[in-house]
């Protein structure tokens, strides 16, 4: 079996010191992430993340720059499951604009609600983010890394209908 990554989006959005997180639901519980999701089949990694900002937050957003492209591999083994989890997720995190609330938009499923959390709040609940990289990028973040968005070329082919 060939071995893929699973690609996903992350929004690090901050306004006044602090930075607007999911709590959502999971198997594992509630957990803490960036708005955050699966990039989809004809977007570019910049638009997949303004749509699950969106969608997560209800919160238009506009990436302005990369933070930074980053890796992690998740493994579970579960009791009595027969098929183990072993997942690496490459991650694209953005930067940018947030706009304000649509409070007439319903948040994506799963998501319980948003929160707006300083660093220290975020630092000290590690134990409830989904992702080990939700940490990462903040502080990644907070030390000034942007990068631009030409960073990554998406050809015209991703936009086009039809077999690649």
């Amino acid at each position: 079996m060939r071995w893929r990554p699973n690609v996903t989006v992350a929004a690090v959005i901050e306004k006044e010191g602090r930075f607007l997180l999911v709590e959502e639901n999971t198997d594992r519980g509630l957990r803490l992430n960036t708005p955050a999701g699966h990039l989809e089949a004809g977007e570019t990694p910049a638009e997949g993340c303004a749509r699950e900002a969106l969608e997560e937050t209800a919160h238009a957003f506009t990436p302005t720059s990369i933070v930074g492209i980053y890796m992690a591999r998740f493994e579970r083994r579960s009791p009595g499951d027969e098929g183990d989890t072993d997942i690496t997720y490459l991650r694209f995190a953005f930067a940018g604009e947030v706009g304000a609330l649509d409070p007439g938009r319903a948040l994506d499923e799963g998501i319980v609600r948003t929160l707006w959390m300083t660093p220290e709040e975020i630092r000290a609940s590690v134990e409830r983010h989904r992702s080990p990289l939700l940490l990462q990028c903040v502080e990644d973040y907070l030390s000034g890394q942007r990068h631009p968005l030409d960073l990554i070329h998406t050809d015209r082919s991703v936009h086009m209908p039809g077999p690649a």
